[in-house]
């Protein structure tokens, strides 16, 4: 039984690069481009750095299935690091639901560099227990994902789907703010990262048009398939 928790619907797929064109195109005749796009092509570059423990516990339990599961990440937003997002995602089966708050630059420094006695635990706010999960558990920074993606939002169970292309890896270097950090692919360059979320129902409209170009349903994990190439 899920608990009180509120998740939303999430699936995944691979599409092909040309199917990916054309499922845009229907999408955006009805659906809107998320408002955080900022390029001329309305995509938008993520940068997150993914935690794990000295046992990489996330990291197996998602290679083995675990029911309930949740990772701790640090996010930017085309390498902006004036808009810094500290999250924790939990897992459970195709539903998710996500904890966020924002960051400063210093305490995400701090917490990079395992600085952890350097910051106030002040309550009962993410970045708090984030502090206190490092220390019992020993959390160390894991791998650097990178990737840019279009998004489309649609009110009705607020439905947003996403094409996340380019996905890369970034091996041993935990500077979330290096430009120049060396990074590999993880995915064919003819391939592209479908999501799909929802809250309680994905409407028909949308569905329909989702079944009008090949997909393949896999649960891809970036964090997964990152770590993987280690």
């Amino acid at each position: 039984m899920i608990n009180m928790r509120k998740y939303r619907n999430e699936l995944k797929f691979i599409i092909k690069t040309s199917d990916a064109e054309i499922l845009k195109h229907h999408l955006s005749l009805f659906m809107n481009v998320d408002v955080n796009s900022k390029n001329s092509d309305n995509t938008y570059l993520i940068r997150s750095l993914y935690f794990d423990d000295m046992d990489s516990t996330a990291y197996y339990e998602k290679l083995d299935g675990v029911e309930f599961r949740k990772k701790y990440r640090i996010r930017i937003y085309n390498n902006d690091d004036n808009f810094i997002r500290l999250e924790c995602k939990h897992k459970h089966d195709n539903k998710t639901s996500k904890d966020q708050m924002l960051i400063d630059k210093d305490i995400c420094s701090k917490i990079i560099e395992g600085k952890l006695d350097d910051l106030e635990i002040t309550g009962d706010d993410l970045l708090s227990k984030f502090i206190i999960e490092c220390k019992l558990k020993k959390f160390r920074p894991s791998i650097i994902v990178d990737y840019k993606r279009l998004a489309y939002t649609y009110p009705v169970s607020d439905v947003r789907i996403t094409f996340d292309s380019n996905i890369k890896s970034g091996l041993y270097n935990y500077n979330l703010f290096d430009e120049s950090a060396t990074t590999y692919s993880v995915i064919d360059d003819n391939e592209l990262v479908l999501e799909v979320k929802f809250n309680e129902f994905l409407p028909e409209a949308i569905a329909i048009i989702l079944t009008t170009v090949p997909t393949v349903r896999k649960a891809f994990s970036k964090f997964a398939e990152c770590r993987s190439i280690k």
